[in-house]
């Protein structure tokens, strides 16, 4: 193999480094944002508050983007495309989000949305491109099905309702979310472009409706550091740094192994949410988490062989 073979095989050092302490940020962000979340609904923020924040944030910084690319095609997506990710990933995703957060632990979110969404996407892998999850793929789905079952069993027997109806927000979280990253892979949209677009939708939509209703008045009495803190943590951090630095990570180290540290997520998530909100969780949540995260980790591996030929000049 030459030289040049060889650095395309495998990314360079400093690449690699880079990469991982992009990867380890991203996870950090999206992770920590459940108990963040948590925290200001808990302490006077609501559900509609911080979706507002995040969308007049994150939408406003990328409507540049979005007019330069088109708004007459929808930023070269199309208007039925681009109004299907909306749905999927911007203010109904977000406010079953923030509307779970109101309800059930911060360590459920983390852990439900992104297990769904792995098994959303194996199904979804397997009708749409025809790809077959290998046996540590199947293994892990079912190990994190496993895992919601525990986690929506101690929602049960807690004797919370309220916990039971925030778990099923975050199954709807993951449904919508899951089936984003198959409708970009399917129609070949850029990430970034895929996010102005749904933030500038979402905020065109959602945002005369919250001031029109006099939802604003809870914003307005709020400290303005409190504010310009949530906002930049959602609009900025979670909607466009966050995308930007997984984006970064995957073109230098491929998806494969950047697909290795979601399952930080839910760690991240729970362990935040103790020192933040002081949730821990009872021993069968534990076990809930657990078994997501080791299923999320099992989704990961490859074959040997497919591994194998993966790297084959």
């Amino acid at each position: 193999m030459s030289h040049r073979e060889k650095s395309a095989a495998s990314p360079a050092p400093s690449d690699r480094r880079l990469a991982v302490l992009a990867m380890l940020a991203a996870v950090t962000i999206y992770g920590t944002n459940f108990a963040i979340s948590r925290h200001a609904i808990l302490n006077g923020l609501t559900p509609l508050d911080l979706t507002a924040l995040r969308f007049a944030t994150a939408g406003l910084v990328l409507l540049p983007l979005f007019v330069r690319a088109g708004v007459s095609d929808c930023a070269g997506i199309g208007w039925g495309r681009g109004l299907i990710l909306t749905l999927s990933s911007g203010v109904p995703m977000t406010l079953l989000m923030m509307t779970g957060l109101s309800m059930a632990p911060a360590a459920h979110g983390a852990s439900i949305g992104p297990g769904t969404v792995t098994t959303i996407g194996a199904v979804g892998g397997i009708v749409l491109f025809g790809v077959m999850p290998s046996r540590f793929a199947v293994a892990g789905i079912l190990t994190v099905l496993g895992g919601l079952a525990c986690i929506g069993i101690a929602a049960g027997i807690s004797g919370s309702p309220t916990m039971l109806l925030g778990d099923l927000c975050f199954l709807g979280v993951g449904l919508l979310w899951g089936g984003y990253p198959l409708m970009l892979q399917l129609w070949k949209v850029d990430p970034l472009k895929a996010t102005a677009v749904l933030s500038v939708l979402s905020a065109a939509v959602f945002m005369p409706y919250y001031v029109l209703a006099g939802h604003g008045a809870n914003l307005s009495a709020t400290p303005l550091w409190l504010v310009v803190f949530h906002a930049f943590n959602q609009g900025i951090l979670n909607m466009i740094i966050g995308l930007w630095l997984w984006g970064l990570a995957v073109a230098k180290i491929g998806a494969a192994l950047s697909g290795r540290f979601p399952p930080l997520i839910p760690v991240i998530g729970t362990l935040s949410a103790i020192p933040l909100l002081g949730e821990w969780p009872a021993p069968l949540q534990w076990l809930g988490v657990s078994l997501i995260v080791g299923g999320l980790m099992l989704t990961t591996i490859k074959p040997a062989a497919r591994q194998a030929a993966a790297t084959a000049p």
